[in-house]
């Protein structure tokens, strides 16, 4: 599964794009097997539910402090530094979960939660960066970037069941060991990519600007303010499916076949764009992507039972689930080579500021005004973010 397209970087590059995906896989799920873990022991232990709230954002937290720092650390030197340091921050991450258990301290379960967060961060920019490079044409972006962002839907689908079944028949240490060995596969996957001097060192004096320099490109500010809203909109639905299902009266199960629903969407779509990538123009996908959504999100309310939600979470899965190939390919073409990486932590950043503010505001308004409030909010926000959209030119710098 490599792209058809022949390699931008040297020989071999591209036959080594398995590997790089496999990195992403892995390092993706130290941090799923360490949050779902960590989640079910401070519940199995007594601690509220709000403790559970406070170590998701944790996750969150870490990449809003790394991002820019992993994307220049990126520019420079590449793809297996950052790496390495995201497997080493990953193990250390896993290891401290695991003496947390043995000391039953809830502080050592935070920073670890920090630690793994942290280590997704400063890797995926790299990775992101690393598949961009791997590629001549902006088809094989939208190509390339589909399996980029297939490697965490990946790593969610199979990481929690893993991580489950072990707790379930060993124990919450071996899901935390299951942690522990995830960093060492991600680095032996990195170590199959091969090594060169990235193009962005030969043009280090161009690169000293800070990264919100690059946000003096209009191209760039819309393209984030697209990816930002988007971005909520998962947390939206995410926020509103179990209260709409719970005032309907939907049971557990039936609340996770319409969760299940909107991933298997994303999943699917993501595939579809590996096949027909040539076939996509990005802007366009964009702002067909955010009128669909626009509309599920005004009637989603009054969808009928468990199948009604069933197939408006698919038609928003799909919808949202375009947005990261598409973003991430058109974000290569309108910043400059050598400040990919730059570029990449800016989104990174602005994406995990969203995930950790909205869940709160949109807990807020739904207590002060009705449920699916913010399903509302996120539909008329999506008005600009069209506006937006059509305010980014497809150009090369």
């Amino acid at each position: 599964m490599t792209p058809d397209a022949p390699a931008a970087t040297p020989s071999g590059a591209s036959r080594a794009f398995p590997a790089v995906i496999a990195t992403l896989v892995a390092v993706h799920a130290c941090m799923a097997v360490t949050r779902v873990t960590a989640s079910l022991w401070v519940l199995d232990r007594g601690f509220g539910e709000w403790t559970v709230g406070v170590l998701q954002s944790l996750f969150a937290v870490a990449p809003i402090g790394m991002s820019l720092w992993a994307g220049r650390l990126a520019d420079r030197h590449g793809f297996h530094r950052p790496v390495g340091l995201g497997a080493i921050m990953g193990f250390m991450g896993a290891v401290i979960a695991l003496v947390a258990l043995w000391w039953q301290s809830l502080a050592l379960i935070a920073v670890a939660c920090l630690l793994c967060g942290g280590a997704v961060a400063v890797a995926a920019v790299a990775i992101q960066r690393e598949a961009g490079l791997m590629v001549s044409d902006p088809s094989q972006l939208k190509r390339v970037f589909s399996w980029v962002a297939l490697g965490p839907a990946l790593s969610n689908a199979v990481a929690p069941v893993m991580a489950g079944l072990l707790i379930d028949h060993a124990g919450f240490a071996w899901a935390l060991v299951l942690g522990v060995v995830l960093p060492g596969i991600a680095w032996a996957m990195a170590l199959r990519v091969p090594r060169y001097t990235p193009h962005a060192k030969a043009q280090a004096p161009r690169n000293t600007k800070p990264a919100w320099d690059l946000l003096r490109d209009p191209a760039l500010r819309h393209l984030l303010v697209v990816n930002i809203t988007m971005s909520a909109c998962w947390d939206a639905h995410s926020f509103v499916v179990p209260v709409i299902g719970h005032a309907k009266g939907l049971s557990a199960s039936g609340i996770g076949l319409v969760l299940g629903s909107f991933a298997a969407a994303a999943t699917l779509v993501r595939l579809g764009i590996v096949r027909w990538a040539h076939r996509v123009d990005e802007m366009k996908a964009l702002r067909t992507a955010i009128s669909v959504a626009m509309a599920i999100l005004v009637v989603y309310a009054w969808l009928p039972g468990t199948a009604g939600l069933m197939i408006g979470s698919a038609i928003l899965g799909m919808a949202l689930g375009a947005v990261q190939p598409m973003v991430l390919a058109t974000l290569h073409q309108v910043t400059p080579a050598d400040r990919h990486g730059q570029a990449l932590g800016l989104r990174m950043l602005a994406s995990n500021g969203a995930t950790v503010a909205m869940p709160l505001g949109f807990g807020m308004l739904a207590t002060a005004s009705v449920p699916f409030a913010p399903l509302w909010l996120m539909a008329s926000l999506l008005v600009g973010a069209q506006w937006s959209a059509r305010k980014v030119p497809l150009h090369s710098p």
